[in-house]
């Protein structure tokens, strides 16, 4: 029964027995603790493999791999480029990300191929001659693009991991470009933003903005118009750019025809990449973070990610609490939930950035004795108003970003968290090249202490420099139990992708969801500013809500969240199970 279906249920009730609020409420709590439980179908089952993604199509395309011999990492390859196919506001090769692997071979690896500043990028770009912020030139056009990294990512990760060749991986995202597919409706959902937005001016957004882009327009709409449910698309140009990244891997992205098309029409229409930019682009592999909870150990992204430091933070800081019998979403255990995302997300916002540019004291961040201190701060029974706590700034990151994990049956396992940014980035298509550019250049601070549209407010470590990467909030996960592969997880969700990491683990581990139960779950989420408690529908009850409240709380209600794709591995018998978000209906898990 699903979430709708317990409450109407139990209005219905109500109504009959004409129950008093305070009875209501109790009820309401109780049926949402099973219902966190009963809502979600059962996860997908795999003995050898399992592939979760966003878009059912790239799950296929991973799972035949692994069938075929290939290993978690040629996977990740082709999910990556079939992605970018069917997935086109979010998958991506003209954006950037992180990849977390664990190696058959106990080997943990973080692959950083984040995009980088233009190397004339400048600190106020994006302000006016009297230094306010000029409102979309970050997030719009060419001046938003930042150097993509995903191309050179994917290539390198499968030269140095992957057994099979470019050719043998790419040919399912080749063949679904050239060939085109046909539309569900969870992929209309994506063409037309309403897997995004409510409101019916919003699900109009992304049609408006593809009639601006004649080039985009020609591929995007059919004869001016959305596509439908049944109707095939067909991408030809991207077909052909595929081919060329196939025959010549990064060189042809980055020192050949695609680099210089993409530097073509940024100077032609007001952006400032240059052929230097993705000539010397490069990708960098280095030691994730890595902490204990309860026994599991959990590998996650380092900076530029500011993913893995915060995850291992909040983690530190709620270890002690007895969160299991203090009750799923209970006032109990969602003070302290938000007590340690606040106090984590001010040093997140604070102290992270760039390495190469920002040092930042990672060890004590993600040290016990850092977070026995943070706990002594919290207080049992109020709130700590965010304008007490050591005031931070914090970057912005666009919510549309795709998450994929992969286990195969040699004991590889990979998390992918990449992104465009915003929803089908900054909407331009450079030529005939047929993909999106990223507006990753809105992750930095366009003006110190200025809030950006999801109200966080942007810092001094995060502001732009030539060749520097934004500071970013993705979390590519994986955790161990015993030196066995435990859980493979990650989240999109632009700020909140952190918490959504956080939470799908704690349902799992502390609450014993099984993982599609635990993607599924409803959410909250706390960043310090604004000072409150977002959240989904039918996630607290009222009297839980009525108590956080009387404890100093404030809350915003939110529309759904992210889109999880996790997979959970059976420590006595190593069964494989898998769960997809199905806030994002066009994916799907799968193993065998």
């Amino acid at each position: 029964m699903s979430f709708m279906q317990h409450l109407r249920s139990l209005i219905r009730l109500s109504c009959r027995v004409k129950l008093s609020p305070r009875v209501l409420a109790v009820f309401a709590a109780l049926v949402l603790a099973q219902a966190a439980h009963a809502v979600s179908p059962p996860p997908a089952y795999g003995r050898h493999g399992m592939v979760v993604t966003t878009q059912h199509l790239a799950t296929e395309v991973g799972l035949k791999i692994l069938k075929e011999g290939g290993n978690a990492i040629d996977a990740a390859v082709a999910v990556g480029y079939t992605l970018a196919v069917v997935d086109p506001c979010c998958g991506n090769i003209g954006g950037g990300g992180f990849m977390t692997l664990h190696l058959a071979d106990g080997r943990n690896i973080f692959v950083n191929f984040r995009e980088r500043a233009p190397l004339k990028a400048t600190r106020d770009m994006y302000l006016d001659a009297k230094g306010n912020v000029v409102p979309g030139r970050s997030t719009r056009g060419y001046l938003a693009v930042g150097v993509p990294g995903t191309v050179m990512g994917l290539d390198t990760v499968l030269r140095e991991y992957g057994t099979m060749t470019r050719q043998q991986v790419m040919a399912p995202a080749i063949r679904l470009a050239e060939h085109g597919f046909v539309l569900q409706r969870g992929d209309v959902d994506i063409m037309t933003g309403s897997g995004k937005q409510g409101d019916l001016d919003a699900l109009r957004g992304p049609s408006k903005l593809f009639a601006q882009e004649p080039n985009i327009a020609a591929i995007f709409l059919k004869h001016g118009k959305p596509y439908q449910v049944g109707d095939r698309l067909v991408q030809t140009h991207l077909a052909h750019t595929l081919r060329l990244i196939e025959k010549d891997g990064a060189k042809a992205f980055y020192k050949g025809p695609i680099a210089d098309a993409i530097v073509k029409a940024s100077n032609e229409h007001g952006g400032i990449l240059s052929k230097a930019d993705f000539e010397n682009y490069f990708v960098e592999e280095t030691k994730p973070i890595e902490c204990d909870y309860h026994g599991y150990h959990v590998i996650s992204a380092p900076p530029p990610s500011s993913g893995g430091t915060t995850l291992c933070e909040i983690l530190n800081i709620i270890e002690p609490y007895p969160l299991a019998k203090m009750g799923f979403h209970s006032a109990a255990a969602t003070h302290v939930m938000v007590e340690a995302m606040r106090h984590a997300y001010v040093d997140r916002n604070t102290l992270l950035g760039d390495p190469d540019y920002v040092k930042a004291p990672i060890a004590r961040l993600i040290s016990k004795d850092y977070a026995a201190r943070i706990r002594a701060a919290i207080k049992p029974d109020q709130a700590t108003p965010s304008s007490e706590v050591k005031q931070g700034v914090a970057p912005h990151e666009g919510t549309n970003t795709t998450h994929f994990s992969i286990v195969d049956d040699k004991g590889n396992a990979v998390s992918t968290t990449y992104t465009i940014n915003n929803y089908f980035g900054a909407n331009v298509m450079a030529g005939n090249t047929g993909f999106f550019l990223n507006d990753e250049m809105d992750d930095f601070t366009s003006k110190v202490g200025v809030p950006n549209l999801y109200g966080l407010i942007q810092g001094e470590n995060n502001a732009i420099a030539p060749g520097k990467r934004p500071l970013s909030s993705m979390t590519p996960s994986i955790a161990t139990k015993d030196g066995k592969l435990f859980m493979v997880f990650g989240s999109p969700g632009g700020s909140r992708i952190i918490t959504i990491a956080l939470e799908v683990f704690s349902d799992v581990v502390d609450y014993g969801m099984n993982v599609q139960e635990a993607v599924d779950a409803p959410r909250f989420h706390h960043q310090w500013q604004p000072d409150v408690i977002q959240y989904e529908p039918y996630a607290f009850s009222q009297d839980t809500i009525d108590k956080l409240k009387a404890m100093g709380y404030h809350f915003k209600a939110y529309r759904p969240w992210g889109a999880a794709e996790a997979i959970v591995v059976d420590p006595a018998t190593g069964m494989l199970t898998g769960g997809t978000d199905q806030r994002h209906p066009a994916g799907a898990a799968m193993g065998y």
